[in-house]
């Protein structure tokens, strides 16, 4: 792991003020950095690699735990909620962290063009794994990360540098993984089809057997597939984005706990308290005074 990067983000995170995360002048780029262990904190992930410089992090997501430090990172492929906690960190050596945004689009547009071909073998790859970064993909971060020093080289620099971070993926050891979520004819792409239809839909009532529809697969197979790629069955995933779509709503300060699980398809106010104090750790007006503790000034 180059000591160039933890200088970068240390360096960053010194001068610039600010809350975690800083999200900074390349779009989809932002730096992590706490002085302290922290609790699990439930999160909807994007796709996204998140990069460690120094300490360490644990990300759950369903029953599947990864435990990432500096020289690893966390790719992960489709948008799914988890758990994610700092693991190790102390104010002399913070943790410190570079979360990168993947766009699939540009990560299709790579694949197609990568001039060997990628074996991608017929199991359904988990839509998230932990890999180490060395070698030309460290580079890229670093190099991403100095441009923070030259704004005006951001919008004609930093495309080109992302366009590289995708190649590096596609062509890393797990380049099967990541080329069965980029390629369109997949059967990976299908399940990833049917999730997003879940994701647009999720305060409807959801039909196991339109979703298997959609993947083209049997309700069984669907099942196991949807599972083996987000680490959730699809109930669970469901449950997850109601209640993180809920708690946003609650943030803005425009509704109520019963106007909010409403919204997002809870029929009993009671049954969304519950689940939301299990998911979020305190029921819905105390989770979002203490929310809004921690919000800057």
């Amino acid at each position: 792991m180059p000591q160039a990067l933890v200088d970068i983000v240390r360096r960053y995170t010194d001068t610039h003020p600010g809350e975690n995360p800083w999200m900074t002048a390349i779009d989809g780029v932002g730096i992590l950095r706490s002085d302290l262990p922290r609790n699990a904190a439930p999160l909807l992930f994007q796709p996204c690699l998140c990069v460690v410089a120094q300490g360490s992090k644990l990300s759950t997501f369903g029953n599947r735990r990864y435990e990432y430090g500096a020289g690893q990172a966390l790719v992960v492929s489709v948008e799914m909620p988890a758990f994610s906690r700092v693991a190790a960190a102390s104010p002399e050596e913070p943790f410190l962290g570079v979360v990168i945004g993947l766009d699939p689009k540009l990560m299709t547009e790579v694949m197609e063009t990568v001039p060997t071909s990628v074996h991608v073998s017929a199991h359904v790859p988990r839509g998230v794994f932990v890999t180490d970064y060395d070698g030309p993909l460290a580079d890229c971060v670093v190099r991403l990360l100095r441009l923070l020093d030259t704004p005006d080289a951001i919008p004609f620099v930093a495309p080109l540098v992302l366009r590289e971070i995708a190649y590096w993926l596609l062509t890393g050891p797990h380049a099967a993984d990541v080329a069965k979520v980029a390629l369109a004819d997949s059967r990976t792409h299908r399940v990833l089809s049917a999730v997003q239809a879940l994701r647009v839909h999720f305060a409807e009532a959801i039909r196991i057997d339109e979703l298997a529809a959609i993947a083209q697969l049997s309700p069984s197979a669907f099942h196991r597939q949807f599972k083996a790629l987000t680490s959730l069955t699809p109930v669970q995933f469901q449950k997850q984005l109601r209640l993180h779509e809920a708690r946003l709503l609650l943030a803005t300060g425009t509704v109520n706990a019963e106007t909010a699980a409403w919204r997002v398809g809870y029929e009993s106010a009671s049954q969304f308290s519950r689940e939301y104090a299990r998911l979020f750790g305190a029921p819905p007006r105390r989770d979002i005074a203490a929310l809004r503790d921690t919000l800057p000034g």
